[in-house]
C-alpha cells in the first residue's frame, strides 16, 4: 500500500442484476489490475457469517459481553464453541447461556508444560478466526503457524506501554492520567501484534486500583467488540510491517 488515503463508497446491492459469481469475477479483475495480494468480497445478509471460537480464562466480562452482543445480532459472527483453561460450574451464567444456545464449552486445564494446543487446534479447525477474550495463556509460534489464520486479542492496557501481566497495576503505580484497552492481532512476540482498536478513559488522583480495574474492564468490552465489527466488515487492512489501517 502506497497511501493510507481512501474514498468510501456505499451502494445498494441487487443480487438479480449483479449475481454473487459476477461480483467475485469483477473484484478479481480489480485485484489483478492493482496487483492486490488478495481480494475478499462479502455481501451482508447474503454471505455466511464468520465462524469463530472464543478462548477465555477466569474473567467473564469480555466473554459475557461477546455472547450477549452475538445473541442480539450486533456481531456478524457465529460462535462455534468457547474454550477455557478455567472450570465453570453448571449453574454459572456463562454455562447456562451456552447450554441454552447450544454452544459447546470445552474445559482444557493447562500447565506450564502443556498448553493443550493440539486439542485446541482440533476444536477450531473449521473456524475463520479466533478471539481471545482475556485468555491468559501465551500461544506458541507452532500454534500460530499451524492455525494459519488471524487471532484477535484484547489487552487491558494501552500498548505499547504496560505489556505483559497486570497492566492496570502498572498504570496505577505509574500515576497515568489516561487508561485504555487495546485490541490487536496475535503474533509470536507478546503483545506486539498490529493494533486494530484502542479506547481510553481519563482517571484521577481519587481513583483506586479497584476503580482502575473497573474502568479498564468496561473499556476492554467495548474495544474488543469494536475491533471484531471492523474486522468482520473488512475495514481492517495491514499497513507496513506492524500496523493496520481501519477504514
Amino acid at each position: 500500500m502506497e497511501s493510507t488515503s481512501s474514498t468510501a463508497r456505499e451502494f445498494g446491492f441487487d443480487p438479480a442484476s449483479w449475481p454473487r459469481d459476477e461480483i467475485n469475477n469483477d473484484f478479481m479483475k480489480l485485484s489483478t489490475l492493482f496487483n492486490a495480494e488478495r481480494s475478499v468480497v462479502r455481501v451482508p445478509y447474503l454471505d455466511p457469517k464468520y465462524r469463530i471460537a472464543v478462548l477465555a480464562s477466569k474473567q467473564d466480562h469480555c466473554l459475557v459481553d461477546l455472547l450477549h452482543r452475538w445473541q442480539e445480532g450486533r456481531l456478524p459472527v457465529d460462535i462455534s464453541c468457547v474454550i477455557s483453561n478455567h472450570v465453570r460450574s453448571p449453574n454459572t451464567h456463562v454455562i447456562r447461556f451456552l447450554e441454552r444456545h447450544g454452544i459447546p464449552y470445552h474445559y482444557l486445564p493447562t500447565t506450564p508444560g502443556n498448553k493443550r494446543e493440539d486439542e485446541i487446534l482440533e476444536l477450531v479447525v473449521d473456524t475463520d478466526f479466533l478471539v481471545l477474550a482475556r485468555y491468559m495463556q501465551i500461544l506458541s509460534g507452532r500454534f500460530l503457524e499451524s492455525y494459519g489464520k488471524d487471532i484477535i486479542n484484547i489487552h487491558h492496557g494501552l500498548l505499547p506501554s504496560f505489556k505483559g501481566g497486570n497492566p492496570s497495576k502498572q498504570a496505577f503505580d505509574a500515576g497515568v492520567k489516561l487508561i485504555g484497552a487495546t485490541s490487536h492481532f496475535v503474533t509470536e512476540e507478546l503483545d506486539s501484534g498490529a493494533i486494530i482498536e484502542q479506547m481510553v478513559e481519563r482517571v484521577y488522583h481519587r481513583d483506586t486500583l479497584q476503580s482502575f480495574v473497573q474502568k479498564s474492564e468496561n473499556l476492554e468490552k467495548q474495544c474488543l467488540a469494536r475491533a471484531l465489527k471492523s474486522y468482520c466488515e473488512l475495514r481492517v487492512l495491514p499497513y507496513e510491517s506492524n500496523k493496520t489501517v481501519v477504514f
